[in-house]
């Protein structure tokens, strides 16, 4: 059967709950409407994730009528409907200590409920347009306010790898929502595959591998209640996945540029072009 796509997700706010769809138009900064927004603090403009504040996993945003309006749910919370506003006050953000230019801030009725929802003095803010920020590693390739790269791409098979190896020591197995990926891959032949493909083709999309995925502190957070249920992955990660390049952090799935826009849907069968240590690897003929 080969390689196909089994799941597609969106996170409309950075650090916030996915959302799955079927189908997905896919643009040069990675799925539409995925990371176009981010929580900041009202002060500084320094982005908040899961690292600093893991309640954001429960805050559950969506998209609606097209773009036009962001829905803000959260357990204990009254919904909010927001309209979004592309023309508003421009406050200057930034990403990992570095300044990522002026975002649309989306009002103080957005920041109020923010606020009350996590407990800090926060803002919510938007890609502008005509945003232009580079990604780094092999392709660096375009970015909204992903940290660093427009799509996530892990296997199936590497959960299972992992699972496998925390069951083994007698600890729960952790869900795929964890890592936060856009794409889930189905059948491949061997646990992280993903990190060996350089090229991928997938409904009309071009996708190129820019870095593994380093992970931090966020594969702690359990995505449904927004709480730290460590040390579980990164314990047995750890175990196996060492970087030495990237200061011994562990890594899971890759980041990957896009090179082609267009659209993708579960289901669609993945092409991969391979490579071992740049060069063309024998055993890994396009699939």
């Amino acid at each position: 059967m080969g390689i196909t796509v089994q799941t597609l997700t969106y996170y409309p706010v950075k650090g916030c709950a996915g959302t799955d769809v079927r189908a997905a138009r896919v643009g040069v900064m990675g799925l539409e409407h995925d990371r176009t927004f981010m929580v900041v603090d009202a002060v500084d403009g320094t982005f908040r994730s899961q690292r600093v504040l893991p309640g954001m996993a429960a805050v559950r945003p969506e998209i609606v009528d097209g773009g036009r309006s962001l829905r803000l749910s959260a357990e204990g919370s009254e919904s909010l409907l927001v309209s979004v506003d592309p023309d508003g006050e421009r406050r200057p953000v930034s990403l990992f200590d570095k300044p990522v230019g002026h975002a649309v801030d989306q009002g103080d009725t957005a920041a109020e409920w923010l606020s009350d929802a996590l407990g800090e003095k926060l803002r919510l803010v938007r890609v502008p347009d005509g945003f232009d920020r580079d990604g780094w590693g092999e392709t660096p390739g375009k970015v909204a306010y992903a940290d660093a790269h427009a799509v996530l791409v892990v296997s199936q098979a590497s959960l299972d790898r992992l699972n496998a190896r925390i069951e083994a020591a007698g600890r729960e197995p952790v869900p795929m929502d964890r890592f936060r990926a856009n794409i889930v891959l189905d059948g491949c032949a061997e646990p992280h595959d993903e990190d060996r493909m350089r090229r991928l083709e997938l409904g009309g999309v071009q996708l190129a591998h820019s870095v593994r995925a380093m992970r931090c502190a966020v594969p702690l957070v359990d995505q449904r209640t927004g709480r730290r249920a460590g040390p579980e992955p990164v314990r047995t990660l750890a175990t196996y996945r060492r970087e030495p390049a990237y200061d011994n952090k562990v890594s899971f799935g890759a980041k990957t540029a896009v090179v082609r826009d267009g659209t993708l849907a579960v289901g669609d069968t993945v092409q991969a072009r391979w490579y071992e240590n740049g060069a063309p690897d024998p055993r890994r003929p396009v699939s």
